[in-house]
């Protein structure tokens, strides 16, 4: 099949790798572009964990310049992928969650005491759910550092506009909402929501497939979790 990349730069380079290695070709349109912070402050406390809700906070933290003082405290991650970016990093205690910011909560609350220190929540300018809230509520002191920005492409590529005209695209993967309703955005702004018809969307969780609904896909297909490994089995199945 040949399959649209949408998740950033550096994502959709090691997606297209695995899936050139299962038999597919890819297009990519990285929607958003990735600006890490890198004078971004975070407190020299006694953290007790790190808390990771994306690779791009792993990615973030591991290139601060207090990444140092960091890397012998454990990281909880929300996923796979997550939690691959920051062993990457050289962080040595790192443990993933189910795929969603809740199943991290829940996993932190399991592991971890409040009585014990601070939780860093390494985040992007935009968040996915309230962590700092769902753990608060648990007594956990949760202090987020915002370490990357996340900017939101203006079109399309010219090259994937023109697969979309054509209907050479067999589907599109898509990891998160809020790329997801991006991506309707700037289909409907090129006039090409009526050529998506061959297309099947492979969604990560309900809440992307929701994000898609009424642009013309011949398909959305959702993930029965979270998780990358998942959502490639879809391809498969």
């Amino acid at each position: 099949m040949r399959l649209l990349l949408t998740r950033p730069e550096a994502d959709s380079a090691a997606l297209a790798q695995m899936l050139s290695s299962m038999g597919h070709e890819t297009a990519i349109a990285p929607l958003l572009t990735i600006r890490f912070i890198d004078d971004a402050e975070i407190p020299a406390r006694a953290w007790q964990a790190l808390l990771v809700t994306s690779a791009n906070g792993a990615r973030a933290l591991g290139r601060h310049p207090a990444a140092a003082s960091l890397k012998g405290v454990a990281v909880l991650a929300v996923g796979e992928a997550s939690a691959e970016a920051a062993a990457e990093q050289g962080f040595t205690n790192v443990r993933a969650a189910g795929g969603d910011v809740d199943r991290l909560a829940a996993l932190a609350a399991a592991e971890l005491d409040p009585a014990k220190g601070p939780l860093l929540h390494a985040a992007g300018s935009a968040v996915a759910g309230d962590l700092v809230s769902l753990l608060g509520s648990r007594g956990f002191d949760v202090e987020r550092a915002v370490l990357y920005e996340a900017e939101k492409a203006e079109r399309l590529p010219g090259d994937v506009l023109t697969e979309l005209e054509r209907g050479t695209l067999d589907g599109a993967l898509f990891y998160s909402p809020r790329t997801a309703r991006h991506f309707a955005r700037l289909v409907k702004k090129a006039g090409l929501e009526q050529r998506l018809e061959n297309a099947t969307a492979y969604c990560l969780s309900p809440a992307v497939a929701a994000a898609l609904e009424g642009l013309g896909f011949r398909a959305l297909k959702i993930a029965p979790e979270p998780s990358q490994k998942a959502l490639l089995a879809l391809i498969s199945a």
